[in-house]
């Protein structure tokens, strides 16, 4: 365990003009909200760049969701790295998305705020990475759907990143996962109280059920075995794996909006590397990181055949495996083995 300094410092960016998306829509002011080391960036500056992406529910706050890797003296080192993460837009956590104030209505955006994609996620990315002043990237590391956003900007932008870490991600959505998350935002339909629009607050016993459903996803047959298991050999109800769904249910409704999971879980379906540019071996291919690429031996979300067959199309790819009992949450728990792969990419 670590004690909670602060290495990381929290910024907004408020973008002058119009910011278009791509599903349509546009949004003036759009607000960036991201962290970066304590010491500022400024010219002639010639710390390493690190670019950390994250995923879903996380938040920019890298040393708040990866304590054991981002920090001062750990291995993304915020002293010795200028260290940045940026909060996705239509995230609970300050960033311009259904939960921001429509300034015609003075109420929440709720579902009047245009549809968010992965693409425009990673061109919020880059207009903070202008408005910092930074010219490259030497390593960019993303797990989930912060692959999603990482492998998507080694694309837009193949002379930025140097380096290149992608965990259990995907380079375009399969059947199975919008089928995940069309279950989940089911489950946020299902509450009557998200579609009234009534307050931030709606669709809270949704949003619950939500995450106990994409918790599933995330796990293992092996890990829940591992770690659920009744306490008592005799007892007449099994109780312990439910009392753990719902205690997660309610400990995301009490920091994330169910408007925004919507949003999030939403933008999962946009991603699609080869969209528009022939296809996924075809963009997979115009990427010049040096990069290696992740898999998780238990990961259902996120099988390792889909990591191998990325690596296989990005030029001088390595693949590698982690060994975990905990599924796609291996990339946030198995750190030892990620940081044994990541270290020799490190500026």
């Amino acid at each position: 365990m670590f004690l909670a300094f602060v290495d990381m410092v929290r910024n907004e960016y408020i973008h002058k003009g119009c910011f278009d998306f791509e599903g349509g829509g546009s949004i003036d002011g759009l607000k960036i909200v991201y962290h970066t080391s304590e010491k500022p960036w400024g010219d002639g500056d010639n710390r390493k760049v690190i670019w950390i992406c994250h995923a879903l529910t996380a938040n920019s706050d890298a040393e708040d969701w990866w304590p054991e890797l981002v920090g001062k003296g750990r291995f993304f080192d915020t002293e010795q790295y200028f260290v940045v993460c940026v909060n996705m837009l239509g995230s609970s956590y300050g960033s311009s998305g259904p939960a921001s104030v429509n300034p015609e209505t003075g109420k929440p955006f709720y579902f009047d705020f245009p549809l968010v994609s992965v693409r425009d996620i990673v061109r919020a990315n880059i207009l903070i990475r202008k408005h910092l002043g930074i010219d490259h990237i030497d390593l960019m590391v993303g797990g989930s759907i912060g692959g999603f956003q990482s492998v998507e900007w080694a694309v837009m932008e193949p002379e930025t990143i140097r380096n290149l870490a992608l965990i259990a991600c995907s380079c375009r959505t399969t059947p199975w996962l919008t089928a995940w998350e069309e279950s989940q935002r089911m489950a946020l339909e299902a509450d009557p109280t998200f579609r009234e629009c009534a307050n931030i607050k709606g669709g809270e016993a949704g949003l619950k059920c939500a995450r106990s459903i994409a918790l599933i996803s995330y796990r293992s047959y092996e890990g829940y075995n591992a770690t659920q298991q009744e306490a008592d050999e005799d007892c007449l109800f099994a109780d312990r794996a439910g009392s753990y769904q719902r205690y997660q249910g309610k400990k995301l409704s009490d920091r994330f909006d169910a408007y925004s999971y919507y949003y999030l879980a939403k933008s999962v379906d946009s991603n699609n590397i080869g969209r528009n540019r022939g296809g996924v071996e075809a963009a997979l291919g115009t990427i010049k990181s040096e990069c290696v690429m992740i898999g998780i031996d238990s990961d259902r979300l996120f099988p390792v055949e889909e990591q191998k067959h990325i690596a296989s199309c990005i030029p001088g790819a390595v693949y590698h495996e982690i060994t975990s009992e905990f599924g796609h949450d291996g990339f946030l728990l198995e750190n030892d083995q990620l940081t044994d792969i990541i270290k020799p990419l490190m500026p």
